[in-house]
Parts: C-alpha cells; structure tokens; sequence
C-alpha cells in the first residue's frame, strides 16, 4: 500500500509526521510519498518537493511562485498516471491541494483530507469542490463534522493534530530555569510562520512592548521565532526601535511554558497557548486591501481557534463583524483578538498590562483556559485518523461519500 500525501504548511508538516507514525504502528508495510518538509521526510515519507518552502500568502505572492506550482502539480498528476498510489491524503494548503484532489479523483485515486480548510469561515461555496473531489473530511474542530455533512461531504471529527505533538513535548528544563524569574514578568511574542505574517505582525507586538515596559518597567521580553532570518528581521527591527528583546529559533514550546502571558499571531500556535493556559492576546496585522476583502468574506466572527471552540455558533450566513472587548456577545472569549489594518498597540498592552499588574485577573484567565483545555485537548487526533484511513482502504465500499443530510 502507497500514500501520497500533499502537505504545505510547517505545522502541517509536524501533524503529517505525526499521522505518518500513527499509520506506521498499524502498517509497517506501507509506503508514504509525495509533498511535505523535514519533518515528515524524518518520519518516512519520500518527499518529491519540500512544499513548505512555498508557504506564501495572498494573491501576488502565489502569482511569483506560479510556475512552481504548476510543475509541481504535472508532477504528481504523472506520478498518479504512472504509479496509481492507492489514497492521497491532504493537508491544509487548500490552494494547491484543490487540484491535487481533482488530478487524484480523475485517476479514480480515493482522497483523504486530514485538517479540512476552514470553509465554514471564508468560503463557504468552496464546499462544492469538497464534496466533488474528497472523499473523506476528517475534521479538527467539534462543529465542523456537522457543518460538512449537512452539505452533503463525508466527514468524521477526529480531533485537532497539534495536542498529539503538544502532549509529547520534551522542554529544555535549563532553558524554562533560566527564562523563569518571579520577580521579572515574561511577555513572550510570537510573531508566526510565514515571512510575511513576522513581517507585519512584529512592528505592531513591537511598540506593544514599548508600551508595556512604560507601566511595568520589570518586564522582559522574548520572540520565538521560525527560522534564522525571520529571528535577524525582529532584532533589527527591535534595535532600530531601542528596545531590549531576547530573540530565539525553535524555543517556542519553552518560552510559552516560562511566559506569564503572549503576544501571538492568530493561528494554530493559539492552541498550544491554550494547552499551557497562557493568558495571550491574539494579533493579524493585514494591509487595507486585505482588510476590506475579508469584510466581505469573513463568516465568523473570531479568528482565533480557542475562540472558535468556546462560541455557541461559529458560523453565520453573512458576513460576521469583528470580536469587540465591549460587546456582551463577547464575553466569552479568552483571548482577545485583533484582525487589524491599524496599529492596535494600546488595545494589545491594555490586555497585557492588566495580567502583568492584577493577579486576580490573570488567574480567573488561567482558570478558564485550564478548563477549555480539559474539554478538548486531549489528544489523540493523529491515532483515531491513522485507525479510519486503515479501515477506509481495508473497506473501499466506505469511500462513497454520504448523502446530504436532510
């Protein structure tokens, strides 16, 4: 047995590994292929492209890299054509991976997608193509098993990926001692992934920290960030502003375990906010343009994950209105959010300061989170898809897709 797999993100890189394991455990036999990164070549899988080299944003960015993308996409409609993988499996990445679906279905290959794109919030007539090229919706969320059935997609809630790797985690317990001093606050800034999001985020979680150190003189400050060059972007960018930050590179799961509270880019890194309970205000900084067009698309309306899992509906029909701290619909929610086109700094300090200033507050705020945690993070999400991909190719009548449900 042969799984293709087509994965573009680094975090789906780490939850491709991880489900790569899982199968592994039950299938030592079979053979994994196809497009990922590092870490899922370490976990087995014969990378044909490391595909989270092209992790890009918005439309002029995918037009730059557009030649790649169609070489890439010759590439594995070939290798459908040529070697007939028996199940391709995707992983977020809906762009790409919209095709990959569609050249795997024309050869009659079964699709599985492991993490299903967010449609119930942007693009919600996309879900035509998912029920046209995928045959099974394996989903992250609670909400979303119901959200695809009712439109007619076969879809299964397995859990959410990332509580697998944060159960498994092994800090560096030196690092955590030395980041850890009860008389000097730690705000940790966690700026993203893509060049582009540290870029944009950084000047904002920047001037945050100005702000910050003005009324809490003690604080410290620390960037986790993805790669070397994004780390060189925050430090020039910090002195340029004179202000004292410690930078690291793939320290993330220490710096948040030693925070006091976050800064973060929306994302899944709210989830492993959320896991170790860290209160955190929650940033994406986008241009006007980019801001006007998700007015118009825009669902729901919180775009932090953790927000996500402790509203009543998630989903509208219309385009929602932003999370408001004055709104009582909002009361809810555990880490405020910001999708902004303007420098939001007092909003984003306002929220730090208070934790860093009123023990009582930060500690109804860790209480709260320590219970959405205990709901949902239990892990096991790679396992249980790793158990019903099994099953679905041992069974190939389960690939018929389910009716809409009336």
């Amino acid at each position: 047995m042969r799984i293709f797999f087509s994965v573009g993100e680094p975090s789906g890189d780490l939850h491709g590994a991880n489900l790569i394991r899982a199968l592994q455990r039950r299938r030592p036999m079979w053979r994994f292929v196809g497009y990922g990164g590092p870490r899922m070549e370490e976990a087995g899988c014969e990378l044909h492209a490391d595909l989270t080299q092209l992790a890009v944003m918005w439309v002029a960015r995918v037009l730059v890299n557009l030649h790649k993308f169609i070489g890439l996409l010759l590439r594995a409609d070939r290798y459908f054509r040529q070697e007939r993988p028996d199940a391709v499996v995707l992983i977020d990445y809906p762009g790409f991976n919209w095709w990959i679906a569609r050249r795997a279905k024309a050869h009659g290959i079964p699709v599985f997608y492991y993490g299903a794109p967010q449609l119930w919030a942007w693009a919600g007539y996309r879900v035509n193509k998912m029920r046209r090229y995928v045959d099974h919706v394996l989903c992250k969320l609670p909400f979303e098993e119901r959200w695809f059935r009712e439109r007619g997609c076969n879809a299964t809630y397995v859990g959410h990926p990332y509580f697998d790797e944060l159960r498994g985690q092994q800090l560096d317990k030196p690092l955590v001692t030395r980041m850890t001093r009860p008389e000097s606050p730690l705000v940790v800034i966690l700026p993203g992934s893509r060049t582009q999001e540290v870029e944009a985020n950084s000047r904002t979680f920047l001037r945050t920290a100005k702000l910050i150190v003005q009324r809490v003189p003690e604080t410290r400050f620390a960037v986790a960030a993805y790669k070397l060059s994004q780390a060189q972007m925050v430090k020039d960018m910090a002195e340029a502003m004179g202000l004292v930050v410690e930078v690291f590179v793939g320290r993330t799961p220490e710096l948040i375990h030693s925070a006091d509270c976050c800064l973060a880019c929306s994302g899944s890194v709210s989830l492993e906010l959320l896991y170790h309970a860290k209160p955190s205000v929650i940033l994406y900084q986008v241009s006007r343009m980019a801001y006007f067009v998700q007015q118009q698309f825009r669902k729901v309306r919180y775009i932090t994950l953790v927000n996500l899992l402790t509203a009543e509906d998630p989903s509208t029909a219309r385009p929602a209105a932003a999370y408001d701290p004055t709104d009582p619909r909002d009361a809810h929610v555990l880490m405020p959010e910001y999708l902004a086109c303007e420098d939001k700094s007092a909003q984003l300090a306002g929220h730090c300061i208070e934790w860093l200033t009123d023990a009582d507050a930060r500690w109804r705020r860790v209480a709260a989170l320590r219970q959405v945690r205990d709901r949902f993070a239990k892990g096991g999400a790679s396992d249980q898809a790793a158990e019903y991909i099994a099953a679905a190719l041992h069974q190939p009548r389960s690939l018929t897709p389910l009716r809409k449900a009336s």
